[in-house]
């Protein structure tokens, strides 16, 4: 296996090309980014001789100022205390961010990221805090996500479970029925895609208890019932798979119904296993 190279398998680990779900070249992204970096320090050397010979000739000079995000407070390229190594640190933040967002969603790894996860990554990297671009990085993120699967695989079930509200009667305190009322599923924004990404947890569940790999993040359960919400103006709309069957109403809750109840067996299974004492004794 080329060592530069991340292979994906549908056991999580790394394996050989035949084996691959996605690859991605670590080495192509990182001289990528090499490049861009090597050119911002090219552009800020300009602007310094630019904005130096503006001064000399009192003429203007515009406000340039780096920000790692859209909300502003930026350090200004041309003041005189404008420090070289905390402006090349601010617009690395901004490259290593997007990388990693590449990373995380080309090779697959976002699929297997239980809700909590992949809002827990997200803010870290709309944050900019997240560790340098650098091979041994991005190999130690991806062994410890991989080394972390099985538990993301039943954190994802108990948090959606949690999540439920029991101000629904077909919502069951103590285990998941045939039906389940999740809120949000047609809001907008953030809590659209935290109440999606809870479903996909249920459905991970699915997929692969029914011998098949996770759906892809991008084709999932925010894909599903987008593309519900634009197929109709009335109401309720239906979004509908190999698995649930999900009721879309305009208070933005959306009634699931499970078609496998050998599936809802093993979701509630994983509940019993982290509280074996609540669920109901077996009958006989």
């Amino acid at each position: 296996m080329n060592p530069e190279t991340i292979f994906v398998t549908p056991d999580g680990q790394a394996g050989a090309e035949h084996e691959l779900i996605p690859s991605l070249s670590i080495a192509n992204l990182l001289q990528q980014r090499e490049a861009v970096m090597t050119l911002f320090q090219e552009a800020l050397a300009k602007l310094e001789q630019a904005h130096a010979l503006a001064l000399a000739a009192r003429i203007g000079f515009p406000d340039i100022s780096l920000s790692r995000d859209w909300r502003g407070h930026g350090i200004r390229v041309t003041d005189e205390g404008a420090n070289r190594t905390t402006l090349l640190e601010t617009l690395q933040a901004s490259v290593d961010a997007g990388g990693w967002t590449t990373l995380l969603n080309d090779s697959g790894l976002r699929s297997i990221m239980c809700a909590s996860k992949r809002k827990a990554v997200d803010e870290q990297i709309h944050g900019g805090k997240v560790p340098e671009l650098t091979r041994e990085a991005i190999v130690s993120t991806f062994s410890t996500l991989h080394e972390s699967r099985e538990e993301m695989f039943d954190q994802g079930v108990i948090e959606c479970f949690k999540r439920l509200s029991w101000d629904y009667t077909t919502n069951q305190p103590q285990k998941f029925g045939k039906r389940i009322v999740m809120t949000y599923l047609t809001s907008y924004g953030s809590a659209n895609h935290t109440a999606t990404d809870h479903l996909d947890d249920l459905l991970r569940v699915f997929h692969l208890c029914d011998g098949k790999p996770e759906a892809d993040y991008r084709h999932a359960s925010y894909s599903l019932i987008s593309t519900a919400m634009q197929a109709s103006s009335v109401w309720p709309k239906l979004a509908e798979n190999d698995y649930v069957s999900i009721r879309l109403f305009k208070n933005h809750n959306g009634h699931v119904t499970f078609k496998r109840p050998d599936l809802i067996q093993r979701l509630n299974r994983i509940l019993a296993k982290h509280y074996p004492h609540a669920l109901p004794a077996p009958k006989g």
